[in-house]
């Protein structure tokens, strides 16, 4: 009997977003949990602790699938998990676990916990277990949880919930606090929304290099002024023995008949089904007169069906957070992803309909169907390459973890790694130095090797660990400390950075020298051809918009945001060049678009602020707490 079924006589309806660690639950619907254990790694082998909550292959390699099929699901069968490998989604993955082990371990520290009744108010709450407002019953609860692919217990679902509850309680009882002043609040708003358009004339300083050189003189002044931004950082050297997935693929032969199983065995990842695309606008009713939100609902359904600009009604309107700011714009969606008011609504439309009001428990929504993807299936003749690069990859892949893990017994220090490599047809090579951000020489991007490199003693020789390439051993040959290098050493470098100072200083120039014929000009735009040089036109921006030739310039942006529409600033050191502006247009906040906002902005402030206040306060916590990875464990649960 599941707790659900226990207390079930108890019902309450929350609202809420089910944030869990990678296994998150959007607005709409619910995806797909996966299990499956580890290759190689038992379930139950420990990969993480954190400070005495452990975490398991199993649930690891949970996470992990699910990742890999999200990742399917938007890109199709291209997605492989070597892709996924090199992208460092097992990384982020384990570190996304790490930090809900430690938010647990904290919450136990304070005494916070979620009762039975918070974790079934949650899950009453859900819409994808709720029907005209109300829960569906346990029998078809815990028939969707079944219809799962694989299939989720009740109770594995339930602590999944449990646990994310837990965690919102720490971060409510650590952060609900703070605050933010009105005058605050409404200068951020404005700070964020203000727009400026501006004529551009940018000097960048590459384009000045060619004009400039540095001498010797000129180099070992400047090295002389700056010794300390040179500096070599510690280094390591390492012997490695390096077992190679893709020599060994390209020895792999995939029996066509294992293509073709693997093509029926796997259809619905080549098969897309019909989707659309669509934005919205949504009025919520949670807490609000019914008929006032319907009310407002109609009066924008009128402004969008006589032409008005959909997606700026939804941003200045909408009250979907994840949306507004992309003008209501959802993506593309297949059915059975939105509720079912909403879904009904989208398919029956086609591109460029504006529907009707259409009510859902979040409230009102006016929907515009953008375009629409018919139903697609990719033949086995078209997907035949990629299964068999895919096959072959992931038997090379199998190979080279089962020679490592043999391999493992083997070789216990230094010196075995010559007579292990000989016994097995490797080779064993050596690297140049490196330091902790650089890559190790034939094995280029390394990071778990690097990692482990820098917590080795000379004379150590570590187990198999993961890399790109596949799987090495690796051995401390020699450690160099850091040090002020000689200009000899560093000469090159000095020298650029010389050039690219004398651009900048140049570019400046330039531009102070353009600032004050174009002050005086009535055409800014004219006068800048007439120099030679083109000034070039932005649209309305907000701050921390990009440049025109200058990418993101803060001195730009402060500049164009305090000077009167028609003024013309002096010359704008950036990071890049230089600047000289022009004012054309300004726009705005307005008293009634901050008064409409303002409550949804408060809300989206705080919420930010909270998260950034949350994060820090964890990075403290986490330094009182005893956190080991088995990176073994790790390797063999991915591989």
């Amino acid at each position: 009997m599941t707790m659900l079924d226990r207390m079930r006589q108890h019902r309450s309806w929350l609202k809420w977003s089910l944030a869990l660690v990678v296994l998150s639950f959007v607005i709409f619907y619910i995806p797909e949990f996966l299990r499956s254990t580890g290759a190689d790694a038992g379930a139950g082998e420990t990969i993480a602790s954190v400070a005495g909550h452990e975490i398991t292959a199993g649930e690891f390699r949970r996470a992990y699938q699910a990742q890999l099929q999200a990742y399917r699901s938007s890109y199709g069968g291209n997605m492989s998990e070597q892709l996924l490998k090199q992208l460092g989604v097992d990384q982020q993955i384990l570190q996304q676990l790490v930090e809900e082990r430690a938010a647990l371990a904290e919450a136990e520290r304070l005494g916070i916990r979620a009762s039975d009744q918070e974790v079934r108010q949650r899950i009453f709450a859900m819409p994808a277990f709720q029907e005209n407002g109300a829960f569906i019953g346990e029998q078809r609860y815990q028939q969707l949880l079944r219809r799962n692919s694989p299939p989720l217990s009740a109770s594995d679902f339930e602590d999944r919930v449990r646990r994310s509850v837990t965690v919102e309680k720490l971060r409510a009882t650590v952060t609900e606090w703070l605050s933010v002043a009105d005058p605050e609040l409404e200068q951020e708003y404005r700070r964020r929304n203000d727009k400026v358009k501006l004529a551009v004339v940018g000097f960048t300083a590459d384009t000045f290099r060619g004009q400039v050189s540095a001498s010797d003189a000129d180099i070992t002044s400047y090295f002389d002024a700056h010794k300390t931004d040179f500096k070599i950082p510690e280094k390591r050297k390492i012997r490695y023995l390096l077992i190679d997935v893709e020599a060994r693929r390209a020895k792999v032969a995939v029996p066509p008949a294992d293509i073709e199983r693997a093509y029926n065995n796997n259809s619905e990842q080549y098969t897309t089904p019909e989707q659309v695309r669509a934005s919205h606008i949504l009025l919520k009713t949670e807490g609000k007169d019914d008929a006032a939100v319907k009310a407002k609902a109609e009066d924008l359904l009128k402004q969008a069906k006589a032409g008005s600009d959909f997606a700026e009604l939804a941003k200045k309107h909408s009250e979907d957070e994840g949306s507004a700011k992309s003008g209501g714009d959802l993506d593309y969606f297949q059915r059975g992803k939105m509720v079912a008011e909403f879904d009904q609504a989208a398919f029956a439309m086609q591109p460029g309909q504006v529907s009707d009001l259409v009510k859902t428990q979040y409230g009102y929504h006016i929907i515009k169907l953008v375009d629409r993807k018919p139903a697609t299936t990719r033949t086995l003749a078209e997907v035949r390459q990629q299964l068999n690069d895919q096959l072959a990859y992931e038997r090379a892949q199998a190979q080279a973890a089962d020679l490592a893990q043999k391999l493992e017994r083997d070789i216990s220090k230094p010196v075995d790694l010559d007579r292990v490599a000989k016994a097995n047809g490797l080779t064993v090579q050596e690297s140049g130095f490196f330091a902790r951000d650089e890559p190790v020489m034939g094995l280029g991007p390394a990071p778990e090797a690097t990692s482990r490199a820098f917590e080795m003693k000379p004379g150590d020789v570590s187990g198999s660990v993961r890399v790109s390439r596949g799987f090495v051993f690796e051995a401390l040959v020699a450690k160099q400390d850091p040090y002020v290098p000689k200009l000899d050493e560093v000469k090159e470098r000095v020298r650029d950075e010389v050039i690219k100072q004398k651009a900048r200083t140049l570019s400046k120039q330039k531009a102070v020298e353009m600032a004050a014929r174009l002050k005086s000009a009535p055409d800014f735009e004219k006068a800048a051809k007439a120099a030679g040089v083109e000034a070039k036109t932005t649209e309305l921006i907000t701050r921390d918009s990009p440049i025109p030739d200058l990418g993101t310039a803060a001195a730009v942006e402060d500049a164009a945001f305090k000077l009167p529409v028609g003024a013309v600033s002096d010359a704008i050191a950036t990071d890049n060049g230089t600047a000289v502006i022009k004012v054309l247009e300004k726009k705005e906040t307005t008293p009634d678009e901050w008064k409409t906002a303002k409550d949804r902005f408060r809300e989206e402030f705080l919420n930010d602020r909270r998260n950034r206040f949350f994060s820090a306060y964890m990075v403290k916590a986490k330094q009182r707490m005893k956190i080991d990875v088995n990176r073994e464990t790790l390797q063999r649960a991915v591989g």
